[in-house]
């Protein structure tokens, strides 16, 4: 399930970066890169799912982006680190119920150092672990236990 989960990610984050760099719509590229990830039914759906609530949420998505790495700015940063962070942040504060905290900023780690740049990883973990603090503190540290960074990001 985890390797279906991550695959469904990964198709996520290619379409979203294609159609990112490509300008084109993210429905289309999306089908085409699940064709070729060979997901199952579950899969395909997990992957849907993230795309569009991307989609849906990205203005917000970007702004806590921004929020977050304000040094940054979303038009000069690394499409894949960009497009990595508004899949994670999606995951993080908008999509809680279905991925364990700490896996979802894993993958998103792992994501990153597999097509981005040498610290793309880092860069990742930092952003988000700040963004997990920020919703953290906004629900009194209720809920998903001790949020932080994963070791060894």
């Amino acid at each position: 399930m985890a390797s279906s989960r991550r695959r469904s990610r990964i198709a996520a984050f290619q379409a979203l970066f294609e159609a990112d760099l490509g300008e084109r719509a993210v429905a289309s590229v999306l089908e085409r890169h699940l064709e070729k990830a060979g997901l199952d039914l579950e899969g395909q759906d997990f992957a849907r799912s993230l795309v569009h609530g991307v989609e849906v949420n990205l203005m917000a998505i970007d702004a806590v982006i921004q929020r977050h790495a304000p040094a940054f700015p979303l038009a000069e940063m690394a499409a894949v680190d960009r497009n990595v962070l508004r899949l994670a942040v999606y995951e993080v504060l908008f999509d809680t119920d279905r991925a364990p905290l700490r896996a979802a900023i894993n993958e998103a780690v792992e994501i990153a150092k597999g097509y981005g740049s040498e610290s793309s990883g880092r860069f990742i973990n930092g952003v988000l672990g700040a963004v997990v603090l920020e919703a953290a503190e906004r629900q009194g540290s209720a809920g998903q236990g001790e949020p932080g960074p994963p070791e060894g990001g």
